[in-house]
């Protein structure tokens, strides 16, 4: 941190502690013609006047801490006044002109940073509301147009918010890749991976026994590769999941994100395929004429409470795509039990909906898609990780809570008992 940066953190939390010390009243005396005036062009005319009008009385009050009452000579004073030069505060993501009363040291003759003035014009107040309304499609180009709303307001340019929105944006990616992640107990995990403007993009996307979700990690890879998504649960578990605690894994079939799984939780990771992403398989092999009678039967199948009724609903298909289609039996078989998880872990109906597949984590995904339509040119380095994250980020605060979360301890109980007779069953094949 450089010496100006120091002065100035000093200078707030001496301000900090003056004001609790001393805790002065701040009065402000406006001409009641002026208030009817300021209200002739509106209530945020008159709100912008009120705020400066504040701020100039605190920072005055901070003046009076360092150098003393105006016009009273005092020996003792280790500083003195040095007029006034035009300055700025931020409010509601908008800069707006104030003067700034200076300080001088009586010693070394430097100036010293007001720390009322610091804290009104720190920039990641800007930073955080420039952040929040590009989240909401504001581009660059129109904030200007929305956030003109006191008079004399400036800052609010095109140039002045991309480089506001890129600090922010950095903070959220750093944000989302170190957060700590061991006080989440997860029950399941969602990993899927989509092409993003050209780049490909993994995600993990927890989910709670208490029902809450929460996006885990991020990662930018060539393709959608085992050691990208190796990379990516090497950085869980950095960060606090315990791979040895048994959980659901929901993935789409990529056998990368499988084998990765594999390699990090070993016999503690149940597999669950996305019966939305398989069904997709099948059918994408079938005439247009045949697909939706097959779309039917598997719907139905996966809707079945039974794993044994799921299972032979499933087998029968099997047999009837032989005869018609071999593509389409072969793509209905592979990994076929393995779309049944959730079946045989007896979890029931509601909760099955959503964690049989991976439209939790692609749901995100759109949000993602949306917000970086405004994008019109992107660049190298961290542009799309950037805006990613920060997407990510913002879908994350607008996450409901599972439907049926109720219903989460039987899922876990069933987990565990399961994930035990495999265990017995490996020890026994050992032995044998």
């Amino acid at each position: 941190m450089k010496r100006y940066q120091i002065d100035r953190e000093r200078a707030v939390r001496n301000f900090e502690q003056q004001a609790i010390e001393k805790n002065p009243p701040v009065q402000m005396i406006i001409p009641l013609a002026e208030v009817v005036g300021q209200l002739q062009n509106g209530m945020k005319q008159l709100i912008g006047t009120l705020l400066q009008t504040a701020m100039q009385e605190t920072m005055q009050q901070e003046v009076k801490f360092l150098v003393g009452e105006r016009s009273r000579p005092d020996q003792q004073r280790n500083a003195y006044r040095w007029g006034s030069e035009q300055g700025y505060c931020v409010v509601q993501g908008q800069k707006l002109h104030m003067g700034r009363p200076r300080v001088v040291d009586k010693r070394t003759h430097r100036e010293l940073p007001l720390g009322s003035y610091e804290l009104f014009q720190r920039a990641c107040l800007m930073e955080d509301a420039v952040w929040a309304k590009m989240m909401r499609q504001v581009t660059t180009r129109k904030y200007s147009e929305l956030l003109q709303q006191f008079a004399e307001t400036y800052g609010v340019k095109k140039s002045a918010i991309s480089e506001h929105f890129i600090a922010c944006s950095r903070q959220k990616l750093q944000q989302l890749l170190t957060r700590p992640l061991e006080k989440l107990d997860l029950c399941a995990v969602f990993l899927d991976g989509t092409i993003f403007q050209s780049e490909h993009l993994i995600v993990a996307l927890g989910v709670t026994t208490s029902g809450h979700k929460a996006v885990l990690g991020l990662r930018q890879g060539a393709s959608e590769n085992a050691e990208v998504v190796k990379s990516l649960l090497s950085d869980l578990q950095q960060r606090g999941v315990d791979f040895n605690v048994p959980r659901l894994y929901v993935l789409d079939g990529s056998k990368a994100l499988r084998r990765a799984v594999l390699q990090q939780a070993g016999e503690a990771a149940l597999f669950q395929r996305c019966q939305v992403h398989k069904i997709r398989n099948v059918i994408a092999h079938l005439p247009e004429g045949y697909n939706y009678a097959v779309k039917a039967r598997m719907q139905a199948a996966y809707g079945c409470s039974e794993h044994g009724e799921g299972t032979t609903a499933l087998q029968r298909l099997h047999r009837e795509l032989q005869e018609r289609n071999p593509c389409a039996a072969d793509s209905l078989e592979e990994g076929l039990e393995e779309t049944l998880t959730v079946h045989r872990l007896r979890m029931p109906a509601k909760l099955r909906r959503t964690m049989s597949n991976t439209n939790v984590i692609e749901s995100a995904f759109s949000i993602v898609e949306r917000i970086c339509a405004n994008v019109k040119h992107w660049s190298g380095g961290d542009h799309r990780l950037r805006w990613v994250a920060s997407s990510l980020l913002y879908a994350e605060s607008r996450f409901r809570r599972l439907q049926y979360y109720q219903q989460i301890p039987f899922f876990i109980k069933e987990l565990e008992l399961l994930t035990l007779r495999r265990g017995l069953k490996a020890k026994q094949a050992g032995v044998a």
